[in-house]
């Protein structure tokens, strides 16, 4: 910030007991000033800040930071409400009697009392006088503000100007109830310069300024410490600046992970919605690989059950050995058997098969096999006279049959 002298303007009327500021709203103003005190003092080594009360001038542009805080804090309450238009007045003649009479002019005023029956015209009067004398004028409000923030408005209208990079010289701040004004000015282009804040919101609308103020969201040169000099309050600003990183940190991840999961939702709906080229035979086509997918599966199914049954045969190596051997000696008798073996086994096949015939005629020629058979027969009665003359007349032609074949035998 360049070379500047400062005067504070406060209120230290009754309406400042209100507790609607913690803990009270003349405390929170002190709270306030001491931070621009500090503000102004370090910004340039040559800066002077002075103090008043109403049209009390309490001290003079110096730059003595005891005697300033001294008069800060050793401020008594008044019955009377502040003048407004006088004590702009006051402290102008201050600024205009500093020591040092180079660099730029400003005046603070604190307003926390209602101004009552103040004329706009009068506020807006005391502007423009500021105005032509090089004056920049900001003002904060605390409470009243529903009936000081339009009054108030017109004066800071009237005595705006533009510095040399373009920007607004006088601003209007207002401080909701329940927040600390120190809090609102470290990020307000008060405290920071004209360039250095703008227009912002802290605590639900914290303060609202009348001028744009260019600035990067109302942090100014600071945005990286979150708004706060760290020259004032380096392990504030240091903590704010670690928690900023830490949240831009987590809203990229974020952001990678929405893109992300919003992608593969793309994906999969582009592989669900069929080809608007796609012919029936490609759907047909489709199907048949589903179909084989289904194969895969039993295929899978098959080698699990192979699987088992070779774990199983493992468990029992006896029987594997005498099938092994078994399996040998067929293969050796197929390989290396002769005409002659062959023959003979040819001929003891035909010779089994003829007595199971042997054995399967004398069974249905047995009378009892027989009777059981028809017996167990639904429907059927084996006592019947045609069922027993046609089983007499069956026996008789085997009779027959076996005595012939036994005359053929002994010829």
């Amino acid at each position: 910030m360049p070379l500047e002298s400062c005067m504070i303007l406060l209120d230290n009327s009754e309406y400042m007991r209100n507790g609607d500021y913690i803990p009270t709203r003349l405390e929170a103003q002190q709270d306030a000033a001491n931070l621009l005190v500090g503000a102004k003092t370090q910004s340039h080594p040559e800066s002077t800040v002075g103090v008043s009360a109403g049209t009390d001038l309490l001290v003079s542009p110096t730059d003595d930071v005891g005697k300033i805080l001294g008069a800060l804090h050793g401020l008594p309450f008044k019955s009377e409400r502040p003048d407004v238009a006088a004590s702009v007045q006051v402290a102008s003649l201050a600024l205009k009697h500093r020591r040092n009479k180079n660099g730029g002019q400003r005046i603070v005023l604190f307003v926390g009392s209602p101004l009552g029956d103040v004329e706009p015209r009068v506020l807006s009067k005391a502007g423009r006088q500021l105005k032509k004398n090089n004056v920049a004028i900001d003002i904060v409000v605390m409470g009243e503000l529903e009936e000081n923030e339009e009054k108030l408005q017109e004066l800071v209208e009237a005595a705006n100007g533009r510095s040399d990079d373009g920007n607004r010289t006088c601003h209007l701040i207002t401080i909701p109830a329940g927040v600390l004004p120190s809090d609102v000015l470290a990020s307000s282009p008060i405290v920071h310069g004209p360039g250095g804040g703008g227009a912002a919101a802290a605590g639900g609308g914290a303060f609202a300024d009348s001028g744009d103020g260019g600035g990067d969201g109302g942090m100014g040169a600071f945005a990286e410490f979150g708004g706060v000099d760290p020259n004032m309050d380096p392990e504030l600003a240091m903590a704010l600046r670690v928690s900023m990183e830490e949240e831009r940190a987590r809203q990229e991840r974020v952001a990678a992970a929405s893109s992300e999961s919003s992608g593969v939702e793309e994906e999969r709906k582009d592989a669900d919605m069929p080809d608007a080229e796609t012919t029936p035979d490609e759907v047909v086509a489709a199907g048949g690989n589903s179909e084989g997918m289904d194969l895969g599966l039993s295929e899978e199914d098959a080698l699990l059950q192979q699987a088992l049954a070779m774990s199983m045969n493992e468990n029992d190596p006896t029987e594997q050995k005498s099938d092994s051997t078994n399996s040998g000696e067929e293969s050796s008798a197929v390989t290396d058997g002769d005409d002659d073996a062959a023959m003979q086994m040819a001929l003891q096949m035909s010779m089994q098969t003829e007595k199971d015939d042997q054995s399967s005629g004398q069974q249905f020629q047995d009378p009892q096999f027989v009777n059981q058979l028809l017996g167990s027969l639904p429907g059927v009665d084996p006592n019947d006279p045609q069922i027993q003359n046609a089983l007499r007349n069956v026996t008789k032609e085997d009779e027959e049959n076996s005595k012939e074949d036994h005359k053929d035998s002994k010829k």
